[in-house]
């Protein structure tokens, strides 16, 4: 406990489950946006999670979170819930016992499969509080950096063009939306040995299941043949315009979350480096756009299978 401030100890004094009660508290590494804290007590074993100031810019509406939180806690999928304090920037959620995945986890057999598995009942779940859509969240981002004098890769301004040809692609054989947790890199996915659940809706929404899929293709650095292995476990058969979707969508993700590092690397106290993570996706990004395949894939996208 030596590690852990002070502050820390009377906020989760605040903590209705764990007010008056002898705890042990133990930092959790890896979190990009908040700080998380592991807490045994004789009444079970929790995530407190404490979000440090500067959400507003990233556009994280902890209302939301905590909201599609709970709907996904009962669609049997996220963990279950037990305290929010939004004037703190705290939430309370069960601790899941099981491996956390990382990108090599995808490589074994079947996982694929189980991941694919668990992004379909999230999807089942009750509509989610509010929408999700990238191409709204990435102008908003770079209007953030300009009116704030962050950095942003060179160049970045010159693929607008390709982003309006995705969206209006995505126009045709458009099937509605389903809730998504929409941040699914490796490290949001907990196996428990029998289920995969998914954990952090801080960027929750109701969205097109193919950005879903996509983000985690990207997120995971998964390979086409993968992708395309994540979709047919998703629907139940390969659909080809399915896959493209889930690739626009993807490449549409790394253009956007560019922005989310850009700011981060402006503006964030976590010790990481945010503008290398960012780099990486909008390499990536940019080498689709300009790649023969983007060309493709605008076409793919609008046929039917």
């Amino acid at each position: 406990m030596s590690d852990v401030p002070e502050h820390i100890h009377a906020l989760l004094d605040e903590v209705a489950v764990l007010r008056g009660v002898e705890r042990t508290v133990e930092h959790l590494s890896g979190g990009l946006t908040n700080f998380n804290y592991k807490v045994t007590a004789k009444g079970g074993t929790y995530v407190v999670r404490i979000s440090p100031a500067g959400a507003d810019l990233l556009s994280i509406d902890r209302i939301n979170e905590h909201h599609n939180s709970v709907l996904a806690d009962r669609a049997g999928v996220g963990a279950p819930v037990h305290d929010f304090l939004p004037d703190r920037g705290v939430l309370v959620v069960g601790f899941v016992e099981g491996r956390t995945l990382d990108d090599a986890a995808f490589k074994e057999p079947g996982m694929v499969q189980r991941v694919a598995r668990a992004a379909r009942q999230l999807h089942t779940a009750n509509p989610f509080l509010h929408d999700f859509n990238m191409f709204e969240l990435q102008p908003k981002y770079l209007r953030i950096c300009k009116e704030k004098g962050f950095r942003i890769p060179a160049n970045y301004d010159e693929f607008v063009p390709q982003v309006q040809r995705i969206r209006g692609a995505l126009q045709k054989n458009d099937e509605g939306l389903v809730p998504c947790n929409n941040d699914l890199l490796a490290a949001n996915f907990i196996d428990d040995g029998e289920k995969i659940w998914i954990i952090d809706y801080e960027y929750s929404g109701n969205n097109d299941a193919c950005f879903e899929l996509g983000n985690i293709w990207s997120e995971c650095h998964l390979t086409l043949d993968e992708l395309e292995l994540l979709l047919g476990a998703y629907y139940g058969k390969n659909l080809h315009n399915k896959i493209a979707r889930a690739q626009l969508l993807g490449l549409m993700s790394q253009y956007g979350w560019t922005l989310w590092g850009a700011i981060q690397s402006a503006q964030s106290s976590i010790d990481f480096d945010f503008w290398e993570w960012a780099m990486e996706k909008y390499d990536r990004a940019r080498s689709t756009f300009t790649s023969a395949s983007f060309d493709s894939l605008i076409e793919q996208v609008q046929r039917a299978d």
